[in-house]
């Protein structure tokens, strides 16, 4: 039986609704769920900044679902920082919570003043706080002079259960290198050949852990609303790096989409009106060998995707609702 887990958008959906969503998604089926880690929306239209690790602790005590995040530790987050929220949440919630840690993108990190480095300082940035990270949740003091400065820093609350640091990718060569560091791999949907390489990427350099996948997906009834859907939220998030990597603003990513068409959309995102071919893409997905697909419905609004997806995909899935008592929660 596949994970199928929910993602939660936070530059696109405010936290209170984000939150009522996430326990809907447990109600219909969903099995697990994940959250972005945004300071910024990728356009204005998306138009949210809800701060992510605030958000899960509320999330996490009001479900059961186990819970990924995505976070950028190096400029806008000190590592030792991060490593404390890892701890806490691990500490709270044993075993529920994993984070992907990845070298993250000017829009969000530009904020602290900072040059945004060039990518292979990025890169070796990451590499360091990984190293300081699992350090610190080991147990070790950690004092670091490199790329990012730690001094003798301690964390004192620490998770029985070590949450699993997960290597973020978009490329192949970012999948291979992740296997050095990383207990498994999430990328997002890509064309099928693409993926399959970054899979075999990753294991043929000796990464471990489970590989999962994000899925972008726009459903309406309506063919013509599901891709003005996609269209309205998402054509700014179709470009390759570096260009993503880059721009620094959600003014900069709408100039960059102002000539992206609803059919260029859906290169990114599987958008169709119709459930059976959402279930037979995303069993696609799980044929290549995702063990964990996370859905993200690129609108803002969340319950009839929720309603749909668990009563018509998720079953074909051979995913099935929790029971009542494991549906309610305080």
């Amino acid at each position: 039986m596949p994970v199928i887990g929910f993602h939660n958008s936070h530059e696109q959906v405010h936290p209170a609704e984000l939150l009522t969503a996430v326990q809907q998604a447990e109600a219909v089926g969903f099995t697990a769920a994940m959250c972005s880690d945004h300071l910024t929306p990728w356009n204005p239209r998306q138009g949210e900044s809800g701060f992510a690790w605030s958000w899960l602790g509320a999330a996490m005590a009001t479900t059961s679902l186990p819970f990924g995040a995505v976070n950028a530790p190096g400029q806008r987050y000190h590592p030792v920082i991060v490593a404390q929220a890892i701890a806490t949440l691990g500490a709270m919630f044993p075993g529920r919570f994993w984070v992907a840690l990845g070298s993250g993108e000017a829009m969000n990190e530009h904020v602290t003043g900072d040059v945004w480095p060039r990518k292979e300082l990025r890169d070796a940035r990451l590499r360091e706080c990984v190293q300081i990270i699992r350090a610190l949740l080991a147990g070790e003091e950690v004092s670091h002079e490199g790329l990012v400065t730690v001094d003798r820093a301690k964390v004192y609350t620490l998770p029985e259960v070590q949450p699993a640091l997960i290597a973020p990718a978009v490329s192949v060569a970012t999948a291979r290198n992740g296997a050095a560091w990383a207990d498994g791999l999430v990328t997002i949907n890509q064309p099928h050949d693409k993926l399959r390489e970054m899979i075999a990427a990753y294991r043929d350099a000796g990464g471990r852990g489970t590989v999962a996948l994000q899925v972008h997906v726009s459903w309406d009834p309506d063919p013509d609303r599901a891709l003005a859907l996609a269209h309205d939220q998402w054509r700014s998030n179709v470009f390759p790096p570096p260009l993503c990597w880059d721009l620094d603003s959600p003014e900069a990513f709408e100039q960059a989409s102002a000539h992206v068409t609803p059919e260029d959309v859906t290169d990114a995102v599987r958008v169709s009106a119709d459930l059976g071919q959402h279930t037979a893409w995303l069993q696609e997905y799980v044929d290549l060998g995702f063990e964990e697909i996370y859905l993200h419905h690129v609108g803002k609004e969340q319950r009839a995707f929720l309603d749909a997806f668990g009563e018509h995909v998720l079953p074909q899935l051979g995913v099935s609702a929790p029971g009542p008592v494991e549906a309610v929660r305080a």
